[in-house]
């Protein structure tokens, strides 16, 4: 997340890719989301157990941080 946070897409994807479970899952699909591939997005969030969400992608992203913290 800080790597999105810094603007750093391919960083922050290059390290989420790969990991197996559902938190990452969904910071994959926000990724997605930022990026604007949506079905690719929904993909993840349904990988995480998760609906896409309504707000901004700057809320979701203080929310999975938050989350972590």
């Amino acid at each position: 997340m800080w790597y999105a946070g810094k603007d750093d897409w391919n960083r922050a994807h290059e390290l989420v890719q790969d990991l197996p479970d559902q938190v990452a899952a969904h910071i994959h699909a926000y990724l997605h989301r930022t990026e604007g591939d949506i079905w690719n997005a929904d993909y993840w969030y349904q990988r995480a157990g998760r609906q896409r969400p309504n707000n901004s992608t700057e809320a979701e992203w203080t929310e999975i941080v938050a989350s972590l913290l």
